[in-house]
């Protein structure tokens, strides 16, 4: 493990597979939008506000609702801890595969 590289950490908040897809998109853009997280997932509203509301309640992510013409959208970002629980638990995942990869 170089200075800089996460410290491997498996994350039960983040592992199940909506939330991990959902961290990954995040990572990779400043915010989403509420509706192209959800049309990304092919999930329905009340699915993806669940599972926002478990990263958001563990502090991986922001929830900023914005006023527009007659709706309130929701964007969603990534926050720091967020940031640091996404890569190591990646980090983990990539160590485990490469446990099991040794034979």
């Amino acid at each position: 493990m170089t200075r800089n590289a996460p410290r491997p950490a498996f994350d039960e908040v983040i592992h199940a597979p909506h939330r991990l897809r959902i961290c990954v998109m995040l990572a990779a853009v400043d915010s989403m939008d509420f509706a192209a997280i959800r049309d990304e997932l092919a999930v329905a509203d009340s699915v993806l506000s669940k599972q926002l509301k478990v990263l958001a309640d563990a502090g991986y992510v922001q929830l900023i609702k914005q006023r527009g013409t007659g709706r309130v959208k929701t964007w969603v970002k990534l926050t720091k801890p967020g940031q640091q629980a996404l890569a190591g638990h990646l980090a983990e995942l990539q160590r485990l595969a490469e446990l099991a990869a040794v034979r």
